[in-house]
């Protein structure tokens, strides 16, 4: 029998373990643990700090209302291979004028998912200035997608992005499905603030894509066997390849822009290439595209871009080559252009058109080198 002093010791235990702060990450082992994988079968965490610096740990790591310190990356790279990713509650980030990203996540067989009703806000409007990523205040970029492979990113709810929010760089093997970014608040304000902006990267599908930004839905600047199919972009500039030329990877192959409707933006199509570069895009295909109340430009393809603007010369240094345009549909506003096509001598060939309409606004008389097949 337990006397009264020992009987007091242990309530005084008791007591103290039950006012100890509980342990994040939350882990629960797996019964029967392979010597393969020795991780916790679930870890839940709710401050990035312990994310980042146990996610190698957990098969699973549940990232529950996480609330990111002010210039702090949420940084998952070191998650091993076939760690399932998830966002719950909503995720927050604090406020410092930086350039991110504000998320990295890489790795092998990597499963990115969210929860329902689960939020990824940044709460860009703290950065919005008009000015984007060319001056004025340094905005952070949002979600570094890097070095991704056999991986895939599902069902995202993401808002409001300082800047460009996916960073998509040294994947192979992605598929970017059913993710909802939405920036629409930023309609005055925000500024390049791109969907998807992939580089370096191959065998990459982008599909359902939900977008409503300031700037390119997509932008493809180098890579290939890439994927783009049933998206949906309102107030940006479009589906893009491009820019193409003055980075270290400037060739662009074996593309396939579909099913998609371009609304309330820009422009439509477009394709963008730099004055003065060498590079290549070859094998471009982009069908079934639905255009709708857009303001500058519904087909716009030019080899003229230097530092972001046009120069409205063309070089030949980075090739336009075995374009197909097919099925691409709908209307401009009346004081934009139907199609615009700007190619140096030579340098765009091999092209197929078939059912292109773009009508509602003017025809272009500056349109240059246009390659047999297509039409200004």
């Amino acid at each position: 029998m337990f006397n009264t002093q020992t009987l007091t010791t242990l309530a005084s235990l008791i007591a103290l373990v039950a006012s100890l702060p509980a342990a994040d990450p939350y882990v629960t082992n797996a019964p029967h643990v392979r010597n393969l994988d020795k991780r916790a079968s679930s870890c839940t965490f709710t401050a990035a700090s312990a994310a980042s610096k146990s996610v190698s740990k957990c098969a699973t790591a549940v990232l529950n209302n996480v609330a990111v310190p002010s210039g702090t990356t949420l940084d998952l790279s070191d998650a091993a291979d076939n760690t399932h990713i998830i966002f719950s509650g909503t995720t927050t980030f604090g406020y410092k004028e930086w350039e991110g990203p504000l998320i990295r996540i890489s790795g092998k067989g990597i499963v990115v998912t969210g929860t329902q009703g689960h939020v990824i806000d940044g709460d860009g409007s703290r950065w919005w200035d008009g000015k984007g990523s060319n001056g004025g205040k340094t905005k952070p970029k949002f979600f570094k997608a890097g070095d991704l492979t056999s991986s895939s990113i599902t069902g995202l709810n993401i808002k409001n992005t300082p800047v460009q929010c996916f960073s998509i760089s040294g994947a192979n093997g992605l598929v970017v499905d059913s993710v909802t970014i939405d920036n629409s608040a930023g309609a005055s304000k925000g500024h390049n603030t791109d969907a998807y902006d992939v580089g370096t990267s191959t065998g990459v599908t982008i599909s359902n894509a939900i977008v409503y930004n300031q700037d390119d839905c997509l932008a493809i600047n180098s890579g290939s066997d890439i994927t783009f199919t049933g998206g949906m972009c309102s107030g940006g500039h479009g589906l893009s390849i491009g820019s193409v030329g003055g980075r270290s990877n400037n060739d662009v192959s074996n593309i396939l822009i579909t099913n998609s409707k371009i609304v309330d933006s820009s422009n439509g199509v477009r394709i963008k290439t730099v004055y003065g570069a060498t590079g290549s895009v070859k094998n471009v295909t982009y069908s079934d595209i639905t255009l709708s109340s857009i303001t500058d430009y519904g087909i716009v393809i030019e080899q003229d871009y230097e530092n972001g603007s046009p120069t409205g010369t063309p070089t030949a240094g980075v090739p336009i080559t075995d374009l197909t345009v097919t099925g691409v549909t709908g209307t401009v506003d009346s004081d934009a252009n139907n199609i615009y096509i700007l190619c140096a001598k030579g340098a765009c060939s091999n092209w197929t058109w078939n059912n292109v309409k773009v009508t509602g606004g003017k025809t272009d008389s500056k349109c240059t080198n246009v390659p047999s097949g297509a039409s200004c």
